[in-house]
C-alpha cells in the first residue's frame, strides 16, 4: 500500500503540516462574476444574436443583439418560454416552424433551420433569418440548455453579393477584371465560330500615367483611372466588353466583327476621347493613349496569344510614335510574336 505522509508538507521545525489555502468565497464569487461578465461582453460585440435557454425550454439568456432583432428587452424575456421570443414562420407556407432549441435538446445535437424562414419581432415586423441550436452540457455531461445562433440573412447575402461582384470586377473603377474577361472572350470566340464572325481585343495603356501620378499624386492618378473607365465603356456598344487588365493597362474586347476595319475605328474612336480637355483637373497636358490590336482567329485562336500579340503591338507603336495605332496581324513568316508584332505595325 503505497503512503503519501511522505508527500504531506511539514513547518521547518516538523511541527505540524500546513493547512493547504483555499480561495474565500468573496473570491470564488469575484473570479466567478468576472468570467461572466467577460463572456457578457464578448457576446455583446458579435454580430449575431444569441439567446440561451435551460432544459424546460425558458429564456435564461439574450445578449444585445438578439434583443433588438426579437424587439424585447432580457429583463422581459427572462423566464419566458422561448418560443414566445423567438416566433418563426416559413416564409413560403406561412406555418410556423419548429423549434430549434427543442430539437437540440431532445436530440443531443446541433440543428439548423430550414432555409427561408422569417422571425416576427415582438410589433410584428418580419426578418429573414438564418439559424442553428446546440445543445449545452452541464460538468456531467447531460444536456441542461440550449443555445441558439441567429442572424439577419441581408447582411449575409449582401456580403455573399458583395464577394461576388468583387470576384468579377476591378474594385477601383468598376470594371470586369481579367476572370470576366476571360469568360466574355469564350463566348464571344464561340459565337464568332458559329456565326463566321470575328473577335477583337484593343489592348490599351494610358501614356501620361505615371506623369501624372508624380505630378498630382496617387489619388488625382485613380481619379484619371475611374475616369478612363467611365470613357472607354461610354464608347463600345454593349455586347463589348471593358476590362481594367492591371495599372494603367485595359483591354477591350469587340465582339461580332464583320470588317476587320472596325477595330482601327475603335481604337481611333478611344484615342479621341481620351485627349478631350478637362478630364483631370489641375492636369493641362493632353492625354493619349497607345492602343494594340489583335483579332481572332486571324492572330490566334486564344486570349493568352491574343493579348500576347496585341501587348507586343502596343508596344511596337509606342516605340514608332505617339500618336498611330498599331495592330498586330497574321504573319507570313516565321518568328517570335514579339518580332513580328514589331515588324507589321500598320497605322489604322
Amino acid at each position: 500500500m503505497t503512503h503519501y505522509a511522505g508527500f504531506v508538507p511539514y513547518t521547518p521545525d516538523g511541527a505540524n503540516p500546513h493547512r493547504l489555502l483555499e480561495p474565500s468565497r468573496s473570491c470564488i464569487e469575484a473570479m466567478l462574476f468576472e468570467e461572466r461578465e467577460r463572456a457578457r461582453v464578448t457576446l455583446d460585440s458579435i454580430g449575431d444574436a444569441v439567446i440561451s435557454t435551460d432544459v424546460a425550454g425558458r429564456i435564461t439568456y439574450m445578449n444585445v443583439v438578439a434583443q433588438q432583432m426579437t424587439g424585447w428587452l432580457f429583463e422581459d424575456a427572462r423566464g419566458k418560454p422561448f418560443t414566445t421570443i423567438f416566433r418563426v414562420l416559413d416564409a413560403t407556407t406561412r406555418e410556423p416552424v419548429g423549434n430549434p432549441a427543442e430539437r437540440a435538446i431532445q436530440e443531443d445535437c446541433i440543428v439548423a433551420l430550414a432555409a427561408n424562414t422569417l422571425l416576427i419581432d415582438r410589433e410584428g415586423e418580419e426578418v429573414a433569418i438564418e439559424d442553428s441550436a446546440a445543445p449545452i452540457h452541464n460538468r456531467q455531461g447531460r444536456v441542461c440548455g440550449a443555445v441558439i445562433v441567429f442572424h439577419d440573412v441581408k447582411f449575409s447575402q449582401a456580403m455573399t453579393d458583395r464577394m461576388a461582384y468583387l470576384a468579377r470586377h476591378d474594385a477601383l473603377t468598376g470594371l470586369l477584371n481579367r476572370t470576366a474577361l476571360s469568360e466574355s472572350f469564350d463566348h464571344a470566340t464561340a459565337l464568332a465560330k458559329r456565326h463566321q464572325r470575328k473577335v477583337a481585343l484593343l489592348f490599351v495603356d494610358l501614356d501620361n500615367f505615371k506623369e501624372v501620378n508624380d505630378t498630382l499624386g496617387h489619388q488625382a492618378g485613380d481619379e484619371l483611372l475611374v475616369s478612363l473607365a467611365r470613357i472607354l465603356s461610354s464608347c463600345v456598344r454593349k455586347t463589348d466588353t471593358v476590362c481594367r487588365y492591371g495599372g494603367d493597362e485595359f483591354v477591350v474586347l469587340l465582339s461580332d466583327i464583320d470588317r476587320l476595319g472596325h477595330p482601327g475605328r475603335m481604337a481611333r474612336k478611344l484615342r479621341r476621347a481620351i485627349s478631350e480637355p478637362g478630364l483631370l483637373e489641375g492636369y493641362g497636358t493632353t492625354l493619349t493613349l497607345s492602343i494594340g490590336i489583335s483579332v481572332f482567329p486571324d492572330d490566334g485562336l486564344t486570349m493568352e496569344t491574343l493579348l500576347h500579340r496585341a501587348d507586343d503591338a502596343m508596344y511596337a507603336r509606342k516605340s514608332l510614335s505617339r500618336a498611330k495605332v498599331a495592330a498586330a496581324t497574321t504573319p507570313r513568316s516565321t518568328g517570335s510574336p514579339s518580332r513580328m508584332a514589331g515588324s507589321l505595325v500598320r497605322r489604322s
